[in-house]
């Protein structure tokens, strides 16, 4: 702005220097040409006196030279001239001063000399004797006169301008200084120029709508980032050029990163080349949906492009955890196929045996084995569908549970006359060591677990073998272990023992029996009465199972 004025200021000073200059130039010319000829009228009423009383004579004395002197007769001839010999003169009859000065007793005019670059001035007066008598002068014409002032004009035009910028200078700094100093936060405020008063004026209305629309914005954003950061499920918005807009504190923690500033791609948080293909797809127009592997976790990613007009400006994309809701439905596919195979075993048996004592293959004698038979797989086939009611109950987590105090030492007691029929026929020893001691706990899940644990530990004991509980307390805890001398547990297979129909050696099993639930229910009860199971196994060398339960149940 200070450029601006200061350049326009310049050439104002400049048009006036100049106009100013041949405004002068032009104003003094045309004095010095009145003047001239008006010393050339009263120079020629002078001569003419002299004339009349002394005749041509008077005009030859006259020694000043400045001004040429023609005399000219009536008929134009020339007969006296002071700077040219009258004879070899021409007529000066068709002169404009002589035909004037005939007819009305003066006459003026004036010829320029283009070759001279000057002006000449003719004054012509009438005698008395009708002879006329011409007085002439030389001016220089304006171009001359230019000329001859040249350099003193540039040396003052130079001067004038220099004189003229400086003050422009000034000028133009002290015009621009009171607008460079606004106060815009506080444009009320300044009293300046009065023509800036409107300009203020709105910019002071659109201070009070930015802060009101800031302060709008400030709150949304507020708003938007309290809901974004309490979302378990990570959100990410990203450009039409990949670059990350925003995300919340899910997004970081799925992907295992610090916090990415904004601007970078988001192709910094996975560059495999599934994610980047949903990437492109989404930015193509097109909804994207895919399961990523990230740290041992499945999580399904799900982007929508965000579209204005027609062009795709950006996209969506939300993050879920998945890896619980796929194992519950990989559990729950496993689950049902185990439970399809364990029933069709029993299930076949019971029908094959039945279908050969109904086309009477069967000795009246051997009914009794066959009809054993049917019951010890019906038995069987009861106490599955008790452990997959029992274990889907766990499961759905519904139940409405009694807590109540429990003596630990009883329900181990009762677990033991339950299978002291079994023990015996095994040829197993049962001893619990240990006093009377009390916790919180529903009484069904806990006699389940001691139950089914012990179960197994005799069922995959050896001859002639024992099964040993031992009972520990601290002020908090209560500690139930089972100690069997069977068969152990293949450190391979440990950490599986836990799962719905693993069995380590599936032949002996059937052998022996069981549904291949009994740990799976153990480690459910267990959790559901907020205690943990920790085993130790050696094959060859028996198994210890620790069950580990808080005195106090706590909500």
């Amino acid at each position: 702005m200070t450029k601006k004025i200061f350049k326009s200021t310049m050439l104002v000073c400049a048009l006036v220097l100049a106009v100013g200059l041949l405004a002068v130039m032009g104003i003094l010319y045309n004095d010095f040409d009145g003047q001239m000829r008006e010393e050339l009228s009263k120079e020629a009423l002078y001569l003419a006196y002299g004339v009349d009383q002394q005749g041509v004579d008077y005009l030859k004395n006259i020694k000043d030279k400045n001004a040429r002197i023609t005399y000219i007769d009536q008929d134009g001839t020339v007969l006296y001239d002071n700077k040219a010999d009258a004879a070899e003169m021409e007529n000066h009859s068709d002169r404009k001063e002589f035909q004037k000065a005939e007819k009305y007793g003066v006459g003026e005019s004036s010829r320029y000399s283009d070759t001279l670059s000057e002006k000449t001035i003719y004054y012509a007066q009438r005698l008395k004797d009708g002879t006329v008598l011409r007085v002439s002068g030389t001016q220089d014409s304006v171009l001359a006169l230019v000329e001859n002032l040249v350099l003193p004009l540039v040396l003052v035009l130079f001067l004038m301008l220099i004189l003229s910028g400086i003050m422009a200078s000034v000028i133009s700094k002290r015009i621009v200084k009171p607008v460079n100093e606004l106060d815009l936060e506080h444009p009320e405020e300044n009293q300046i120029y009065e023509e800036l008063s409107p300009l203020l004026s709105k910019i002071h209305r659109q201070n009070r709508e930015i802060q009101n629309q800031l302060e709008l914005a400030k709150q949304q954003q507020a708003e938007f980032s309290l809901i974004t950061e309490n979302m378990q499920e990570g959100l990410i918005v990203i450009d039409k050029y990949t670059m990350i807009l925003s995300a919340n504190s899910s997004a970081w923690s799925l992907f295992r990163v610090d916090k990415v500033s904004q601007g970078e791609s988001v192709y910094c948080l996975d560059r495999a080349e599934d994610f980047r293909h949903a990437i492109e797809q989404v930015l193509g127009g097109e909804h994207a949906e895919l399961i990523l592997k990230l740290n041992g976790s499945d999580i399904q990613l799900i982007a929508n492009p965000v579209i204005r007009g027609q062009k795709t400006e950006g996209a969506v994309i939300l993050l879920v955890n998945v890896t619980e809701k796929l194992e519950r439905e990989n559990l729950r596919r496993e689950f049902s196929a185990n439970v399809s195979h364990e029933l069709k075993t029993p299930l076949t048996s019971i029908s094959g045996f039945a279908e050969i004592m109904q086309d009477g293959l069967v000795r009246e004698e051997d009914i009794p084995q066959f009809a054993g038979r049917i019951y010890k797989e019906s038995q069987r086939l009861l106490q599955l569908v008790e452990d997959v009611i029992q274990i889907s109950q766990l499961d759905e987590e519904k139940t409405s549970y009694t807590w109540e105090p429990v003596d630990v030492y009883q329900v181990c007691k009762n677990a033991f006359e339950s299978l002291k029929e079994k023990a015996q026929s095994m040829n197993v020893h049962l001893y619990i060591c240990g006093d009377s001691m009390k916790m919180e706990a529903v009484r069904t899940l806990l006699e389940e677990a001691v139950y089914n644990v012990c179960d197994n530990a005799i069922k995959y004991n050896r001859n002639d073998g024992s099964v040993s509980i031992f009972l520990t307390q601290t002020a908090h805890e209560i500690q139930i272990v089972v100690k069997d001398t069977g068969v152990g547990i293949p450190r391979e297979d440990q950490d599986r023992v836990f799962e719905r129909f693993y069995r380590v050696d599936k032949s002996h099993s059937k052998e022996i029996g069981g549904t291949g639930l009994g740990l799976s229910i153990v480690k459910h009860a267990v959790g559901t009465l907020k205690g943990s199971v920790i085993l130790q196994s050696e094959e060859g060398c028996g198994t210890e199972i620790c069950m580990k339960f808080p005195k106090t149940h706590v909500e």
